[in-house]
């Protein structure tokens, strides 16, 4: 179990991983690119921006200063939106210390490269494929995914939750499954980390879709056909880049799909449920600060899907919503009209 941890990301998802871990004795403090939003959540003890209506433990710390965020963790979690995380960590690389895992908690797939969160890190931090340190100047001690149906909200609120790590070395896994493993938070370990990281990008994608059916008013029949077809189309697409199938059935696949697809609070949901209502994309996009990942995602999986000759058309569909402007109600004709086959 790791004691001494170091998180980059000042957004929900780190604020309120450092909020469990202080609620596990273990020492954690935060970074965040903006020293100025970084100081008025270390004062206020609240994160209005990401996270608001939580006080904030007296033990969670906050380190605005590159070098110091790191000096002493055994554990490093990257909690940056993946489109983001090239930048950030090509900032910070210099201050990883020699041996130091990391895991991360992004959902994406990095559009100029179509990497995943950490292939990304892999190689900023020369790092060998298979997640150890297979290079001269690799830092890093290892990566791996913490991923599932946590939405922030109801971990701050210490609902019954549950994820997966993932990570191509099984130790480490389980390091980082007794790290953050509480009576209402269960991790679960998983050595495929393709999948487990495809998985938690592409449900993104096809929440977008659910909120349009929500929008729309289309119906509960039409939003289950929709999670499960959508589902299919995501495993085909894990599997011919070789992920394990059975992922997708786990909790880093249908659990998170279906969280995604269902919450109030979901903001890819929420953001096509504003486009089916007839906002325009722009407009759906800037109602909050948060970032709406499965945008950037689609872009990528749709070229994904093209590279490896997989045929998605619920992503398809959604592409053409957002980035060709197509109606909304012609999207949803043209996959019912589509070519009758077995299931």
């Amino acid at each position: 179990m790791f004691k001494n941890i170091s998180i980059i990301g000042d957004g929900g998802m780190g604020t309120v991983l450092g909020m469990l871990l202080c609620e596990k004795g273990v020492a954690a403090r935060i970074w965040g690119y903006d020293r100025e939003q970084l100081a008025q959540i270390a004062a206020l003890r609240e994160n209005k921006k990401f996270l608001p209506g939580y006080q904030l433990p007296d033990a969670l710390a906050f380190e605005p200063d590159d070098g110091r965020i790191m000096a002493g963790a055994d554990l490093v979690v990257s909690a940056v939106p993946c489109q983001f995380m090239r930048r950030i960590w090509n900032r910070l690389k210099d201050h990883v210390p020699a041996g130091v895992p990391i895991v991360s908690v992004a959902k994406g797939v990095e559009n100029d490269t179509l990497l995943r969160p950490t292939q990304v890190l892999a190689q900023i931090l020369h790092i060998s494929q298979d997640g150890t340190n297979g290079q001269r100047h690799a830092r890093s001690g290892g990566l791996a995914a913490l991923s599932g149906p946590t939405i922030a909200d109801e971990l701050a609120r210490k609902l019954p939750a549950t994820a997966c790590v993932a990570a191509p070395d099984e130790k480490l896994a389980k390091q980082i499954q007794r790290t953050f493993s509480l009576s209402w938070f269960r991790v679960y370990t998983n050595t495929d980390i393709v999948g487990v990281e495809l998985a938690g990008a592409m449900k993104n994608v096809i929440a977008i879709a659910a909120g349009i059916i929500d929008g729309t008013r289309a119906g509960d029949n039409a939003k289950a056909a929709l999670l499960t077809r959508g589902l299919a189309e995501i495993t085909r697409l894990g599997v011919a880049m070789g992920a394990t199938p059975q992922t997708f059935s786990g909790l880093t696949g249908l659990g998170d799909l279906v969280t995604t697809c269902i919450s109030p609070t979901g903001r890819n949901r929420s953001f096509g449920e504003r486009i089916g209502r007839g906002q325009t994309v722009d407009h759906a996009q800037h109602v909050n600060e948060s970032v709406v990942e499965g945008i950037a995602t689609c872009e990528s999986v749709v070229a994904l899907a093209r590279r490896y000759g997989i045929e998605m058309p619920i992503t398809q569909a959604v592409y053409e919503v957002l980035f060709e402007n197509k109606p909304v109600q012609k999207a949803i004709a043209d996959l019912m009209e589509r070519r009758l086959k077995a299931e």
